[in-house]
């Protein structure tokens, strides 16, 4: 592929801990310095204890003292271009904005979109 982040993100994707659904996602973020940072799915016996991709990716990131993203892409084995669930799509608007949003699979096909196409009505600190 050849969007390194998309490469990133796909690269990521393997070391996906995914034994109970064998759905293995991969998530990469673009800093505004044009650092790469990456996530995988995690899986967890306790099921709500799992962590998606793009959760990972943004926290190692966070937790790096990273702030500030313009890109994010998320890889998965579908068919289907597979989009951030809700809970990742709000912590996606939380640390990145109206960033820019690269799904793509296995075989190649992409799509982008902005963020606010997924989260039209985000919530975030303006409302506090």
């Amino acid at each position: 592929m050849p969007d390194e982040l998309v490469g990133a993100a796909l690269r990521a994707r393997e070391n996906a801990h995914a034994p109970f659904s064998h759905f293995k996602v991969g998530a990469a973020l673009e800093d505004v310095a044009g650092r790469i940072h990456t996530g995988c799915n995690i899986e967890n016996a306790s099921y709500g204890l799992t962590l998606c991709a793009e959760r990972v990716a943004v926290f190692k990131a966070v937790s790096e003292g990273v702030r500030q993203f313009r890109r994010v892409a998320v890889v998965a084995d579908t068919e289907t271009l597979t989009p951030p669930c809700g809970a990742c799509r709000q912590i996606l608007w939380e640390f990145c904005g109206d960033a820019e949003l690269v799904l793509a699979n296995l075989t190649g096909k992409t799509e982008v979109f902005r963020l606010k196409d997924l989260l039209p009505r985000p919530f975030d600190a303006s409302f506090l």
